[in-house]
């Protein structure tokens, strides 16, 4: 039987995905989420007509022709509306930020002027209407300034701010449940016994959630038992998980208890086992409204079938629109050979080069090995039967984000 390729697998994962319901964030919880509604303005900015700089505030027609000697009235500072009007031949000290007062419709700069005891000198003309910002030129109460969908940046937080905004419509957070299957698995800070090993994979798939937005709850090791395992998808739908991550337990050997349980809870899986290499053993299913994804235990395939499908996966429930990984070209930097069945996902650094950026490839890609992974900058992108690839070929890549 022919492997399931990445692409259609992807299809799979997505295929009943949609954005999660909306909430209403604060501001200082909402970076990165997307609007599940269009954002209008409750204000409008600036609200009046303001001083765009430090001077003073006159008739335009007064200092048409310079100099000009004017009478000043008064102050006008930011927060602190001047009462008076600014009749002909008077001027009022404004600070940036300040309003306009009545009867002024210009302001002239602090640099073009001589104060003479309780009269100013304009000692250079300025134009009607000029360092006025004026009344909405920014925004007006009822625009709407950001549509249904869009993604918040830091940016935004700022003029949502500004739109009189404390809290924004945004699409829950997706619910991650992270399970580690494996009677050889310890904790960090365990000195493991003969066969055991220390559990790593926990934290690369819980950081790549979290870094898409997701909020994680690991329930830690699960033994090799099949009543433990089948516990614990029974609690990842109690916490009403949107998602659950196994990790291990994905193959056929006697103690791969994962695809048994799920089964045994009614999971219906979409795929097990893919074209893909590292990660071929990855399965995906679905038991009521819950995701499932099952990536396999060796370091590498983990990451990739996270970095593949549990990414995407998370970033559809947050309401976004970006969902694959984004592609480019580089330079091949040593020689690859011909590919098989499965599509290749090759850690490799990038070297700069007068022909642009050059992918070298680790030399062995084996799926145990971590360092390599922490250590590439890139996946080089090989498609089943691809032949052998010849250094300074070019060649697709996806870059991990420093």
């Amino acid at each position: 039987m022919a492997l399931l390729s990445v692409a259609e697998a992807l299809q799979r994962v997505l295929a009943h995905a949609a954005p999660l319901p909306a909430e209403d964030a604060p501001l200082a919880e909402a970076e990165g989420r997307v609007l599940a509604l269009g954002l209008k303005a409750l204000r409008t900015q600036p609200p009046a007509d303001v001083s765009a700089m430090d001077g003073f505030a006159v008739r335009g027609d007064d200092v048409a022709n310079a100099p000009a000697r004017l009478k000043i009235i008064g102050e006008v500072a930011a927060g602190r509306p001047f009462p008076r009007t600014v009749g002909p031949g008077e001027a009022a000290r404004i600070f940036t930020g300040g309003v306009v007062p009545r009867g002024a419709d210009t302001v002239v700069i602090q640099e073009f002027t001589k104060r003479i005891g309780d009269d100013v000198e304009v000692e250079r003309s300025t134009e009607k209407g000029r360092n006025i910002r004026t009344q909405g030129l920014d925004f007006k109460t009822g625009d709407v300034l950001m549509e249904t969908g869009h993604r918040l940046t830091a940016r935004d937080l700022a003029l949502a701010a500004a739109m009189n905004h404390p809290l924004v419509p945004v699409h829950r957070r997706p619910k991650v449940v992270l399970v580690a299957t494996g009677d050889e698995l310890v904790p960090p800070g365990t000195e493991p016994a003969p066969g055991q090993i220390v559990c790593s994979n926990s934290f690369t798939v819980a950081a790549l959630a979290r870094g898409e937005g997701a909020e994680v709850t690991d329930l830690g090791i699960v033994r090799d038992r099949l009543d433990d395992t089948i516990k614990a998808v029974r609690t990842a739908r109690d916490l009403n998980a949107d998602i659950l991550v196994t990790i291990g337990g994905a193959s056929v050997g006697d103690y791969d208890l994962v695809r048994p349980a799920l089964a045994a809870e009614g999971v219906e899986l979409s795929f097990w086992r893919l074209a893909l290499r590292p990660g071929r053993p990855l399965m995906h299913g679905r038991i009521g409204a819950m995701e499932v994804l099952g990536v396999p235990g060796n370091p590498v395939s983990a990451f990739m079938g996270c970095f593949l499908f549990l990414v995407p996966l998370i970033r559809r429930l947050a309401g976004r629109s970006d969902l694959a990984f984004a592609t480019e070209s580089a330079v091949l930097g040593n020689d690859v050979r011909e590919n098989d069945e499965r599509a290749d996902f090759l850690r490799a650094r990038l070297n700069g080069s007068p022909h642009g950026e050059v992918a070298v490839v680790f030399p062995i890609q084996d799926s145990s090995l971590m360092l390599p992974l922490a250590k590439a900058d890139c996946l080089v992108i090989r498609e089943p039967y691809a032949p052998a690839g010849k250094a300074g070929e070019r060649c697709t890549i996806v870059k991990f984000d420093r």
